[in-house]
């Protein structure tokens, strides 16, 4: 199954009820992959440019899309950003077929 990064920030709302009443985030988490088949391997809050990260595996982009799409219109996040991610046998087939795109630059 396809692995995805996912990139996310809370409102300032959110921390909020966080802090009043702290809770594992992850388990809500797992159960939302879960719904669409698909699974939580890693849940990480960060200092930086985004609150935190999750790593999922999910069947299809369309599951992960479905799970992407609730967080999203759930408003309990300022920002989602969701990266599939290339094994190094995918990318190294990609590599290969570079050929059969026939780019050209513009202007050339």
């Amino acid at each position: 199954m396809p692995l995805y990064l996912s990139k996310f920030s809370y409102t300032a709302e959110t921390w909020a009820r966080l802090a009043d009443n702290p809770e594992d985030r992850r388990t809500a988490a797992q159960t939302y992959i879960e719904a669409v088949g698909g699974r939580l391997h890693g849940f990480w809050y960060a200092f930086g440019a985004h609150d935190g990260y999750t790593l999922w595996e999910a069947p299809d982009n369309v599951s992960m899309a479905a799970v992407t799409l609730a967080l999203s219109a759930g408003g309990a996040l300022s920002s989602l950003e969701t990266t599939v991610l290339l094994t190094v046998d995918e990318t190294i087939e990609a590599l290969r077929r570079v050929d059969e795109v026939k780019y050209r630059p513009p202007g050339t």
